[in-house]
């Protein structure tokens, strides 16, 4: 139970980006927290992700918008140290195709869903039409945080352990056998909740991407629209080029498809010719777990243990991550002072 200090035992299912900030928040915050997830961090859907900072395939939009700027915040400021967090400033062009919805129409439009985020990036603006790559009718240029995954899954790993946190190998059957001996639940489980909870609207949205040696690309591009099960984006890592990708709804094999491979190549080099030739370095499938909307909220499991259900971010994971950490924090810290 809560300890004289205000701290309470708690256990976070789930050990991708979204446990992982989570835990940290709490584990900062002076909470005793257990991480328990049966992958390893690289091995997650996390892992896989093109980390690009930006609200994508994610509901309810103004939710969304209000944790990505949070999110923005903080890895802005954890791209300054690079090397030790995996997050850098880099400069690139969101785009829509032509034919497609306008953004500069959408802008204007006060109902535009994402218009908080357009208003809240630092020094986005409207792309000039010789900014914009043949075949597409309008986008922004926006200098936002890329995050090399696998490096900034170890340092958050490396983060939550400093702050006292500790990070479990094993497998759950529920979760009441998680939160055995803990004062609260935190269910970041993305995928698994469609059978933890149970919660048949968790389903997968899945992605394929091809990475590539870099051929000197600086900036990444995106033309992802919502919806679309083939999208196109070029993400420049320090491991190589992120090439990409599809949003194919309730596929589950984690198996690259060679055709589907071809045609990401092929798209993506239509933007950047010299990617045509740019030698393969891995083929990688994610399962991005999706839903309706983010569930966000409290419940309490058979035994009467409180669990805060944090799931369902589809492919804004790491965008999302650090202002639901903050929610799931103030949701714990309402627990604790009933």
């Amino acid at each position: 139970m809560a300890s004289d200090t205000g701290g309470m035992d708690v256990a976070v299912v789930g050990g991708g980006v979204i446990g992982l900030t989570s835990a940290i928040a709490l584990a900062e915050d002076g909470h005793r927290v257990r991480v328990v997830s049966r992958d390893a961090a690289d091995r997650t859907t996390s892992a896989v992700a093109g980390g690009l900072c930006w609200p994508y395939r994610v509901r309810p939009y103004e939710r969304a918008v209000q944790w990505s700027v949070r999110s923005f915040e903080v890895l802005a400021a954890l791209a300054e140290r690079p090397r030790e967090t995996g997050a850098r400033m880099v400069t690139g062009t969101m785009t829509r195709a032509a034919g497609g919805p306008d953004t500069r129409q959408a802008h204007d439009d006060a109902g535009d869903e994402l218009a908080a985020w357009y208003a809240a990036v630092p020094g986005l603006r409207r792309a000039g039409a010789a900014e914009l790559p043949e075949g597409y009718a309008a986008g922004w240029r926006a200098r936002t945080p890329l995050v090399d995954m696998p490096a900034h899954l170890r340092y958050l790993e490396q983060r939550l352990t400093a702050a006292g946190g500790t990070v479990e190998r094993c497998g759950v059957g529920s979760l009441a056998e998680a939160g055995e001996a803990a004062d609260v639940v935190v269910n970041c489980s993305g995928l698994g909740a469609r059978e933890l909870v149970p919660d048949p609207d968790v389903h997968p949205v899945q992605g394929q991407l091809v990475i590539v040696e870099n051929p000197g690309i600086e900036e990444w591009l995106v033309s992802a629209d919502a919806g679309a099960a083939e999208t196109t984006y070029v993400l420049p890592q320090p491991y190589g080029v992120v090439l990409g990708g599809t949003a194919r709804e309730n596929a589950w094999s984690r198996e690259p498809d060679p055709a589907v491979a071809e045609a990401i190549v092929a798209r993506c080099a239509r933007h950047f010719p010299e990617l045509a030739g740019a030698r393969v370095l891995a083929h990688k499938v994610g399962l991005r777990p999706a839903r309706p909307a983010v569930r966000l909220a409290v419940e309490s499991l058979p035994d009467g243990t409180p669990c805060v259900h944090n799931y369902g971010h589809g492919g804004a994971g790491v965008t999302v991550s650090w202002g639901c950490a903050d929610e799931v924090l103030r949701r714990v810290r309402a627990l604790r002072d009933l």
